[in-house]
């Protein structure tokens, strides 16, 4: 079965040909046609994706994306090239001025070519393409995978610039929300105290370059610089990191302790913005470009990313001994973080030595109409009939708790 798949959730236009089919304990995977284009560059001034400008780029860029995959003007004829089996099309969650560019897109193929639409849910596209194990690594066009072996139940940290979520499915294609943010996804945290560093857009891999290069140089977390002139930033009753050596800031670890497995990162975040703001006032000679010198730079990107792999941690460990799950899988952008994968890898090995830890192929682990392919072929191969019986609608908020199982 061959399915064409279109990604238009946010800042990035995707569009796919993925083959699949049914083997004897699973499926495989084969990418025939691939290709993605990023709008990073033009949202970076906003510090973030402005929702029309977004908009405007998908409508734009659709047309190209499909006429380098199919050398032709869309549509080309009246008969699907490739021979086409159905189309899937991203339906929710994500911004819905870029969703709606997606989806009429795909509605106008799917009626000149006669063939049925698939309503995609992005997060399940994110969940389902990271327990695929890929091969052919290095290329998009041509890597293949196989979905097989998986032992249930799953416990997915999905984990975004616009999602944060726990998701356990004991059956397949049966999801359950059973922790979230309770305010800012993780990516989007991320973004914004890269912001606060002067750090550009996407500012994820930034600060994760920086703790890095803080951790390379001084692996004992101490730096000899010199000492910060502010004091401690704490919060009553939160946990603390370790100290860096030379430096006040401690960032909290919000909602470390509470009994459940949401997450909270917009007290993180604030926290971050109080620290530079006081060091900033202590050095006022730096603040016309950045209130910290390079080194002091890289250790709090290094505290900032400590901070929200230690909460990670403890709501993966808690999430693990309450739902018993036998896989641990991580999607979603921000699962290419290299120092959570590695945290949350050494978490699983330590303590739950029964539980297998699937990861999502790097050059995948963002927005991309590969995902939603794969979703979509291994819930046809799985004989789920997704085809829309009604119009096919954007929705901003679409829960993977609502996918039709």
């Amino acid at each position: 079965m061959k399915i064409l798949a279109i990604e238009t959730s946010c800042d990035e236009t995707g569009v796919a040909v993925v083959e699949g089919e049914k083997i004897s304990d699973g499926f495989s995977f084969r990418v025939l046609k691939a290709t993605l284009l990023s709008q990073a560059k033009l949202h970076a001034p906003y510090g973030g994706v402005y929702p029309n400008l977004a908009k405007r780029e998908h409508q734009k860029n659709l047309p190209i994306l499909f006429e380098q995959i199919f050398k032709a003007t869309p549509p080309r004829a009246k008969e699907s090239p490739l021979d086409i089996d159905a189309i899937a099309v991203t339906a929710g969650p994500g911004l819905e001025p870029a969703l709606w560019q997606g989806i009429e897109f795909a509605k106008k193929l799917a009626q000149d070519w006669h063939k049925p639409l698939l309503p995609a849910n992005h997060m399940e596209g994110h969940l389902i393409s990271s327990l695929i194990r890929h091969t052919n690594k290095l290329e998009n066009v041509g890597m293949s995978g196989e979905l097989r072996g998986v032992q249930l139940p799953v416990l997915a940290l999905l984990i975004s610039g616009g999602h944060t979520e726990f998701v356990l499915m004991r059956e397949w294609f049966k999801y359950e929300v059973i922790g979230e943010t309770l305010d800012d996804a993780v990516g989007e945290a991320f973004d914004k105290v890269a912001r606060m560093l002067g750090l550009p857009y996407p500012g994820g891999p930034e600060i994760s370059k920086l703790a890095i290069q803080s951790r390379r140089e001084k692996p004992s977390g101490k730096w000899s610089g010199p000492t910060s002139p502010t004091g401690r930033l704490s919060a009553s009753g939160e946990t603390r990191g370790p100290l860096l050596e030379g430096f006040s800031w401690r960032l909290p670890r919000p909602m470390i302790k509470t009994d459940n497995c949401d997450v909270s990162f917009s007290g993180l975040k604030t926290a971050a913005l109080y620290a530079l703001r006081e060091y900033t006032k202590a050095t006022p000679s730096r603040a016309k470009e950045s209130p910290l010198i390079k080194e002091e730079k890289a250790a709090f990107a290094r505290e900032f990313e400590d901070a929200v792999a230690d909460v990670f941690v403890a709501k993966t460990r808690k999430a693990l001994i309450q739902t018993g799950a036998q896989t641990f899988v991580i999607g979603g952008g921000v699962a290419a973080n290299a120092y959570l994968r590695v945290t949350l890898q050494k978490l699983v090995a330590d303590e739950f030595p029964g539980v297998e830890v699937r990861l999502p192929e790097l050059s995948i682990t963002g927005d991309n109409a590969i995902m939603i392919a794969e979703a979509a072929l291994a819930r046809a191969l799985a004989g789920l009939d997704d085809a829309a019986k009604e119009e096919v609608r954007a929705v901003g908020n679409l829960s993977i708790a609502k996918v039709r199982p």
